[in-house]
């Protein structure tokens, strides 16, 4: 019998038990994975104390979004995959499908083949990263050359990841921190320029580093403590996509500074462009080029056994100097 870390109500991390769940069966067109290894993610968080974009539709529930492991059993009519196959999860609403667990049934519309050279471990870790970046500035909003994008927090996961893919595709990279520490990290990503908040004027420093342009995007996971800062450094018809609240508020949005840009705030979740059937197969198909390049890369911060999941997140919910990826290894 499988082992899953599960949350019965929504009081938080510090709820999870680790429990003996039934051996899942795939139905037609599923498949099940034995999981090697899966990862933490923010989000992950904030749905245990039901504060994310969907909720769970009963208890008990596992959490988890994205995992790594081997296919041992599948249902009639799979196509594109074989028993023994290495595959990872994709971002989805997962509801009761949550990774945290060695035993894990799914759509393999959700699934991905892992990549070629990765351990388990790296190849639970970038997925959920490197498809949020990548949405926004290759796709909704394709920049380029000559163009500029600010990424707040840019020593989160996704933050990292946007830096690494604007660099790779030649945008003029600005990175926000609350520490000077931080800075080179940022720049060995590919940002072109850090600001740090609470010492900088961040909009005369967007100024500056624009020549008065402005910047095209926006990526922003902060919430209300910084959009007042940065709008007044708005391009025209610049986006702002908004995909989480690291400070606890949402934003009241400056109206008058979108107003003046013809900007567009937009509430974004990945979750929706990876059940896009055009958008999703281009993001799959940069992401392992990517990686073949080394364009980008698997960042891992620490890896800890299945039966320590509440000490990974203690570690992830406080200060921390390092950064990256926090994982799990199950031991399968």
């Amino acid at each position: 019998m499988p082992r899953a870390w599960q949350i019965h109500d929504y009081s938080g991390y510090t709820s999870l038990s680790l429990d003996t769940v039934p051996q899942g069966t795939p139905g037609p067109g599923e498949i099940r994975i034995a999981i090697e290894a899966f990862a933490l993610n923010w989000g992950d968080m904030n749905l245990m104390e039901d504060k994310y974009s969907f909720s769970f539709p009963g208890f008990p529930a596992r959490v988890g979004i994205e995992a790594c492991g081997v296919i041992d059993a599948m249902g009639a009519d799979v196509v594109g995959y074989e028993i023994g196959d290495r595959v990872c999860t994709l971002p989805y609403f997962y509801y009761d499908k949550g990774a945290s667990t060695e035993s894990l049934v799914m759509d393999p519309a959700y699934v991905t083949k892992a990549p070629e050279g990765l351990s388990p471990v790296e190849a639970a870790s970038i997925w959920m990263q490197y498809l949020t970046a990548y949405f926004p500035i290759s796709e909704i909003t394709p920049l380029g050359a000559g163009d500029f994008a600010l990424v707040t927090a840019g020593t989160s996961t996704a933050g990292g990841s946007m830096l690494e893919i604007g660099k790779a595709r030649g945008v003029t990279m600005i990175a926000t921190t609350r520490s000077p520490a931080n800075a080179e990290y940022m720049r060995a990503l590919g940002a072109d320029h850090v600001i740090v908040t609470g010492q900088d004027d961040v909009a005369q420093r967007i100024a500056k580093i624009t020549g008065g342009r402005g910047v095209n995007l926006v990526f922003d996971p902060v919430g209300a403590g910084l959009i007042d800062q940065y709008a007044p450094g708005l391009a025209r018809d610049a986006r702002i996509y908004y995909y989480g609240s690291l400070d606890g508020e949402r934003p009241e949005l400056p109206f008058t500074d979108l107003f003046q840009a013809n900007a567009v705030f937009q509430p974004y979740s990945v979750f929706n462009y990876v059940q896009d059937a055009d958008l999703l197969p281009k993001g799959k198909a940069w992401i392992y080029e990517a990686l073949a390049n080394g364009d980008i890369r698997p960042n891992v911060d620490r890896v800890y056994p299945m039966e320590d999941y509440i000490k990974a997140w203690d570690y992830l919910s406080q200060p921390r100097s390092a950064h990256g990826k926090v994982v799990i290894e199950t031991g399968i």
